[in-house]
């Protein structure tokens, strides 16, 4: 799903080449993504994004910010948090 189709107010799991961000969606602001009761995670080389976003999934988002701005250059991947495995 591209960032712009994306239905607002939803949980989605946003993948970036230096971060993974998992909150509700906001509005899209030109060139950057607001989230709202989001977790922002690193992302390090080597390291499995998935096992973290599937965590996620089933245990909640440990929320860390009730509001980030980032970029929309460098997002990989978008998907709803509901509809990402839970196992």
């Amino acid at each position: 799903m591209n960032i712009t189709q994306a239905p607002q107010g939803i949980n989605v799991v946003v993948e970036t080449d230096s971060a993974v961000y998992i909150g509700r969606l906001g509005k899209l602001q030109g060139d950057q993504v607001e989230m709202h009761h989001a977790a922002v995670f690193p992302v390090v080389a080597g390291q499995d994004a998935e096992a973290l976003i599937r965590y996620t999934a089933r245990f909640g988002v440990p929320v860390e910010h009730a509001e980030v701005l980032f970029e929309t250059r460098g997002i990989q991947r978008v998907r709803k948090l509901g509809e990402v495995p839970k196992a």
